[in-house]
Order: C-alpha cells, then structure tokens, then sequence
C-alpha cells in the first residue's frame, strides 16, 4: 500500500499565451499553461538527490471546451496516473490511474475540487478505484487551502517568480468489504505554484523530501532522455 500511497502524492501537485479571462479561477495564472505541445516538468528531492518525479502537461481544445492535462511517470518512464482539469475552473473533469498490470482505469469522482477559487476556499478531490488485490478499493483524498495567497517573490529555475503556497493534507484509505478491513495513510504537504510555471515545487511539512523543478522537456527531450 505504501508505493500506491507515493504514487498518489503526486496528485496534489497537483497556460501559453491563452488570456486568463477564458477561465473563471482568478489563480489561473499560477496553474500549469495551456499548451497544446506536450511539455514535461522534472522535479529533483533536493533532500535525496537521485529521486525525481516527471509530469507531462499537455492542453485539449475540443467540442467540451478547454481542458488541461497532468500525467505523472515514473522513473523508468511509465505513466502512473492523470488528472484532466477544466480550464473554466480548473476543477477535475476525470482521473485515470495504473493498475498493477500496467492497465488503465477510469476513477469514480467524488469530489472534483483542486484548486481554490480564492484566499478562503477549501477544496476536496476525492475519488475511488480498484485495490491491489480482488474486492478491495483505494479512497484517494486531498483537502487544500492557501498557506499563502498573496504572492510572494521565489527563485525558480534561476529566475525569480510570483509564487502563491498551498497547503495539502493527502489521505489514502484501503478497503476491504469482505474482510471488513480498513487501512489508511495521511500526510501533509506544501505546494507551490509559480505564475506562468504552475507547480514548482512540493515538500512534506517535516521535509524528509523536497521536490523542486529543475528543467522543462520538450516531447522529444524527454524520449531522449528515457532512452539512457
């Protein structure tokens, strides 16, 4: 349960030229950008050096409107999990998670929030799926408000950037309706989101890790780098 649980982390983390009047969320600014290229941001555990996370963002345009697209891989380069963000609201549209046999499920959204409106809002994504094994389902929750709403100056990639923090409490529960079993894992987490960047960076509140962005890859960069 605990590699699920790493996996799902990367949930909370979870705009080109696109006016920022088209969406409703006046922090649309500080998502990721919408770009109908394929872009793939690298993020290095500045506390464990070798360990990094990679998601690849990507923008739809089709007969539902604008959407956003955040999948996470791993480090080998097999994808994980996407969120489907509409661009409006910057609420979740869809999931899709990995099994363990490499198949693709559609989640059941519960809640569909991720991204507060402004500095009072509370959000909640909530949404379950399969378990490991037959007869067992994941509850994956992320509740989010601001840690700081008015933005503040960070160095980011070497250059300095309007940053807003969120603060992020993850729950992932197990359940087993057969055996009436029930397991869960929380943690909390800050994120921060950069304006015309979208997430930069994340780190547990004890920071036993530290992901920060390190570069962005084009689609071909990143095939070049999965190929070492």
């Amino acid at each position: 349960m605990k590699k699920y649980f790493i996996y799902f982390i990367s949930l909370i983390l979870g705009l080109s030229s696109c006016s920022t009047k088209e969406s409703k969320n006046p922090y649309v600014d500080f998502f990721f950008p919408y770009d109908e290229e394929a872009k793939f941001y690298v993020y290095r555990d500045v506390v464990h050096g070798l360990n990094e996370k990679f998601y690849r963002v990507y923008g739809i345009n089709d007969s539902y409107g604008k959407h956003i697209v955040v999948e996470s891989y791993s480090n080998d380069g097999r994808i994980l999990d996407a969120l489907n963000y509409n661009y409006d609201s910057l609420s979740v549209i869809d999931q899709m998670v990995v099994d363990k046999n490499a198949k693709k499920i559609k989640t059941v959204l519960i809640k569909n929030r991720m991204f507060p409106m402004h500095e009072d809002d509370n959000t909640w994504f909530a949404s379950k799926f399969p378990g490991i094994f037959d007869s067992t389902i994941f509850l994956s929750e992320t509740k989010r408000s601001f840690s700081r709403s008015n933005p503040f100056k960070s160095k980011v990639m070497d250059e300095s950037k309007n940053t807003i923090v969120f603060i992020d409490t993850v729950r992932l529960t197990f359940f087993n309706p057969f055996k009436k079993l029930e397991k869960e894992q929380k943690a909390v987490y800050k994120s921060y989101f950069a304006e015309g960047l979208g997430l930069v960076r994340v780190h547990d509140i004890n920071m036993k890790t530290d992901y920060k962005l390190e570069r962005i890859l084009s689609q071909k960069e990143w095939l070049t780098l999965m190929k070492r």
